[in-house]
């Protein structure tokens, strides 16, 4: 812990839940255009001047892990976007806290990795997570509506070169789309060492087709999956979103992540910071608690992290997709960040 600072309280929230995971969108911009993310014209950007630079977000991160937080994962849009990523790297692992050393990872689309990954490696990078929801170039570039297949293959083979392995895929079945790649998503990823998580898609869409009739729930990805394999449930989930399984009797695991059939709420640890610097206390979240502009007019540490305990506090029990009620956040997930 640098000198002159010193440990502010856990962030806890109302419900006893303390949370470790901080993840932050560097940019709402991407270079995909996914169908379940996008609408083909893309959407408004945020204003360039709204973002928050790189010495605001060490800032915050450095609050942040004062009070608890233990791994700082880097999401988008596309975080490789971002001219400075390296630099947000390197300045974000050279934080320690109370428990030492911040862990960092990332969330990407995997199409700069090729060029990047060795320098992220080197900056600090811990791990890192790749979409990547066909095996199939054309229907690569039907679902992102971009012709960068190659580039991801590419990306991906870098990051486990560069030493970030295991590998972790993410992969999202489209119902009439890609939903009949499920056992050819895992054998790809079990013969390279990769580790895969199918993801439930979840209604956080800019174009808002979300449908639960649309959607591919977990029960039919485990179904799909146990025609060809044997999966055995892990214990100790703790607070990861995954819950995983040994396959055909392990070493290797496949994940899935049922955010909206099987909710993890109540162990959840995560807490988000968007690249305009506005704190969410859910992915679902329909209020924010604005960070950027108390940093840029003049607020203490103790007055930051106070924000962030605060916007904490009013964590719900849950996200509330399964209640009648439910609303779909403004923002969509390109511009929370995963």
């Amino acid at each position: 812990m640098g000198e002159g600072r010193r440990p502010l309280p856990l962030l806890v929230d109302g419900h006893g839940r303390e949370h470790r995971d901080l993840r932050i969108s560097l940019t709402d911009h991407c270079n995909l255009r996914c169908t379940y993310c996008m609408p083909a014209e893309g959407v408004p950007y945020l204003p360039r001047f709204s973002l928050l630079n790189l010495t605001e977000l060490l800032r915050v991160v450095r609050i942040a892990v004062d009070a608890g937080i233990t791994e700082v994962r880097l999401t988008g849009g596309e975080p490789l976007l971002r001219p400075d990523i390296v630099d947000i790297v390197s300045g974000i692992a050279a934080i320690e806290g109370p428990s030492g050393p911040v862990e960092v990872s990332m969330t990407t689309n995997g199409t700069g990795l090729a060029r990047l990954a060795r320098p992220l490696v080197d900056a600090g990078l811990a791990r890192v997570n790749i979409s990547l929801d066909t095996l199939r170039p054309d229907r690569f570039k039907e679902m992102t509506r971009r012709d960068q297949f190659e580039h991801t293959i590419e990306g991906i083979a870098a990051a486990s070169e560069a030493g970030l392995s295991p590998v972790k895929i993410n992969s999202v079945l489209m119902r009439g789309q890609n939903d009949d790649e499920a056992v050819d998503l895992l054998a790809w990823a079990l013969e390279r060492g990769h580790e895969l998580r199918f993801i439930e898609q979840m209604p956080l869409d800019a174009g808002h087709t979300w449908t639960r009739a649309g959607m591919v729930t977990a029960d039919e990805v485990q179904a799909a999956l146990e025609k060809e394999y044997t999966l055995e449930a892990l214990p100790g989930r703790g607070a990861a979103p995954a819950e995983r399984y040994l396959v055909d009797g392990g070493p290797a695991t496949v994940g899935i992540i049922a955010s909206v059939t099987r909710p993890f709420c109540g162990s959840c640890d995560r807490i988000r910071l968007t690249a305009d610097g506005q704190l969410r206390n859910c992915l679902f979240a329909t209020t924010e608690a604005d960070l950027r502009t108390p940093l840029r007019t003049g607020a203490s540490d103790e007055e930051l992290a106070g924000l962030i305990r605060a916007n904490l506090a009013a964590k719900l029990p849950g996200h509330g997709i399964n209640e009648p009620g439910f609303l779909q956040p403004p923002r969509p997930m390109s511009s929370i960040g995963g």
